[in-house]
């Protein structure tokens, strides 16, 4: 095994996950495809490009208010506009933000990287208040400082407001999110080992899971239950868990709900969180109880279209390599690939859920993208079965190597695993393999004995006892 998993302390004794390299080799990446590129800075209103280019962070109670901003000039380096106290914050405990010469220090930070800044608030402040107006000026500002105002201006996500009012300062605003998203199309050793930290976390969380499921017990539950052992292992956030029983497994809903969990049920559950900053994306299906051969079929051939896939990833490999194995939308009961989107799918996987490469037959056959050393994505497949009601959901993550490929997701997935107790009956062990629905486990049940019965049953056992 190339890749390692470390405990998540620091510890003098082994070299585990190097935090000032990480800062370093990822400021760098993001500076040379800005040289690479035509643009004269990369303006930041997403927290998962201000991270990689700042180091900083602030909670994800921020990530959807679009209230920070950071600013990479071509030549230059980062300045962070953060929220109240967290710039005073970054002042003190964040040297790196510190570009004056000599000892770092909080008055040094202050006036190049670590500023006291706020963005819109998505239009809650009042339009006249002049905040998009004080925005532009100090991006502008910097800007003109490194002699760059009169090139283009990348952006990732802005509002509105913050555009005009650049535009006002005459900055050429154009999309910047595909040079970050270049920057962190491939890992470094230290991103790809807490990737690979963040899936262990999971594991144990499944681990629970597996053991904790059962007849009666409800999905948000089993949300609850992942969410807890995850920030008890340190994760810094649980950004969703689905969890998707019996009849809600098809079509897929993607999102969990209070359904009480019964016997004889499929379910999947994909557990998405963060550790420091690196996600996972991470399916699998379990049986609850038993499971029908339409279940198993089902995850038979779910399984069959992911070890495909994954057997042909490996560097100069492409992403229409990958989707040509993967069956079309109106194989499995969908009109158009667009409705059938992120069933049969692969994405990138690091700061955000979803980066590069992609991974569909929406886009991947007509736009193939190559696949390249140091990459880590998430495949994903999905096969409803011939019941009409259940479905099979699986996803590894997988780090792309030299000459191949490392899944780094390990609760075990190659064949359907069953959860819950173990039932016995007056005959020995009930069969995991069985319809839910009891009485088409028998033939009498399915119709299939001529339709004697119990009463005709006895009563042949009692002439039989007579003629004895």
């Amino acid at each position: 095994m190339a890749i390692h998993t470390f405990g998540t302390n620091a510890v003098d004794w082994e070299q585990r996950v190097d935090l000032d390299r990480l800062r370093t080799q990822r400021l760098a990446r993001l500076k040379a495809q800005l040289e690479r590129s035509e643009l004269g800075g990369l303006l930041s209103f997403d927290m998962a490009n201000t991270r990689y280019m700042t180091a900083t962070h602030i909670g994800t109670w921020a990530m959807d208010k679009l209230i920070r901003f950071s600013l990479l000039p071509r030549g230059g380096e980062p300045v962070v506009w953060d929220f109240g106290s967290a710039a005073r914050h970054h002042q003190l405990y964040n040297p790196w933000l510190d570009h004056t010469p000599g000892e770092p220090s909080a008055a040094g930070a202050a006036r190049t990287g670590a500023r006291a800044g706020v963005s819109l608030l998505r239009g809650a402040f009042h339009p006249d208040a002049g905040i998009a107006a004080e925005v532009a000026r100090q991006v502008a500002a910097v800007l003109r400082e490194h002699g760059v105002a009169g090139e283009p201006l990348g952006i990732d996500v802005a509002e509105m407001p913050v555009l005009a009012a650049l535009r006002a300062e005459g900055i050429d605003c154009v999309d910047g999110q595909q040079v970050f998203l270049e920057a962190r199309r491939t890992k470094t050793v230290d991103e790809i080992t807490l990737l690979t930290q963040a899936c262990s976390m999971v594991d144990a969380a499944y681990q629970e899971l597996y053991e904790f499921l059962r007849p009666g017990v409800r999905e948000n539950e089993c949300v609850g239950l992942v969410s807890k052992v995850l920030y008890d292992l340190g994760s810094e956030f649980v950004e969703g868990v689905n969890a998707i029983s019996g009849e809600r497994c098809s079509p897929h809903p993607h999102v969990f709900s209070d359904r009480l969990i019964r016997p004889g049920d499929p379910a999947f559950f994909d557990i998405l969180h963060s550790h420091l900053g690196y996600r996972t994306c991470y399916y699998r299906t379990l049986a609850v109880g038993s499971a029908s051969r339409a279940q198993r079929d089902a995850y038979v051939r779910c399984r069959e279209y992911m070890d495909t896939a994954i057997a042909l990833v490996r560097p100069g490999a492409t992403t229409a390599d990958i989707v040509s194995v993967w069956p079309r939308a109106t194989e499995f009961g969908f009109p158009d690939e667009t409705a059938a989107f992120a069933l049969q799918y692969g994405h990138g996987v690091g700061l955000s859920i979803w980066e590069k490469p992609i991974f569909s037959r929406l886009v991947s056959l007509d736009h193939p993208e190559p696949l390249e050393q140091g990459m880590v994505f998430a495949l994903e497949t999905y096969w409803p079965a011939a019941d009409g009601w259940s479905a099979a959901r699986i996803e590894e993550e997988l780090v792309v190597t030299a000459d191949g490929c490392e899944v780094i997701t390990k609760f075990p997935a190659e064949e359907l695993l069953v959860a819950g107790r173990k039932y016995w009956t007056a005959g020995g062990a009930l069969d995991t393999l069985r319809e839910s629905q009891s009485h088409l486990n028998t033939a009498a049940g399915r119709g299939e004995s001529g339709g004697g019965g119990l009463a005709s049953g006895t009563a042949t056992t009692s002439a039989a006892g007579d003629a004895t």
